[in-house]
């Protein structure tokens, strides 16, 4: 547990030092919310479209920033002394806890800022809405971390990892749009344990096949 938190320490340090991901995803979220704001100004819009685009937001964001979170190691020279110094798991669990921070950071952020600046995406069941953006970041994280591995190894690193990650992320998004609309509707919770558990149920896959597969990702 030492080890992954000072690989931890390592990145939220390198990252207070630099920026680079926090200053590029505060600015898309920014920008982002403010471009749907003169879209939808005039227009009265659905949970469903309004929950949709909260999602899309926070989709897109998490391409922008987590999408660097081995490209840094590799363009820095820095793999080989990764590979020396720790275990893959442990490299594993270090960078999926950064990432989870830094989702959380800008989920929030994300969260707070659309629920100011869009009049008619009003919170009725403020529990639901809590559990899902948490899950839903857990699992964004998880799934991210491992594509993230994958994609530092490639070639092409900047169109690769969306184009990854959209299938895979997809039944994520369905059931996190389906519980946000479900929270925006002030629904009672009978109705959410069907999405619940598939978000459970992808967490654990996600984070099982990470494990298992990133030993053989990382020594490529």
């Amino acid at each position: 547990m030492k080890s992954v938190l000072a690989l931890f320490f390592k990145d939220v340090s390198s990252e207070l030092r630099t920026r680079y991901a926090l200053n590029a995803l505060v600015m898309f979220v920014v920008t982002s919310i403010a471009i749907t704001l003169f879209a939808v100004a005039a227009e009265t819009s659905s949970s469903l479209v309004l929950a949709g685009v909260l999602w899309i937001l926070i989709f897109f964001s998490s391409m922008s920033g987590l999408s660097r979170t081995f490209v840094s190691e590799e363009e820095r020279g820095t793999t080989l002394l990764l590979q020396l110094l720790a275990i893959p798991s442990v490299i594993f669990r270090g960078k999926l806890l950064f990432n989870i921070l830094l989702m959380l950071f800008l989920n929030i952020l994300t969260v707070v800022l659309y629920m100011v600046l869009v009049d008619d995406f009003i919170v009725k069941n403020f529990g639901i809405f809590v559990l899902t953006i948490f899950l839903g970041t857990l699992c964004l994280a998880t799934s991210s971390t491992i594509l993230a591995a994958i994609v530092a190894k490639a070639n092409t690193k900047g169109t690769l990892y969306p184009v990854l990650s959209f299938p895979i992320l997809l039944p994520l998004l369905i059931s996190v749009i389906s519980l946000t609309k479900l929270a925006v509707e002030g629904a009672e919770w009978s109705k959410t344990i069907q999405d619940f558990q598939v978000l459970i149920a992808y967490l654990i896959i996600a984070l099982t096949a990470s494990l298992l597969l990133f030993d053989f990702i990382w020594k490529e």
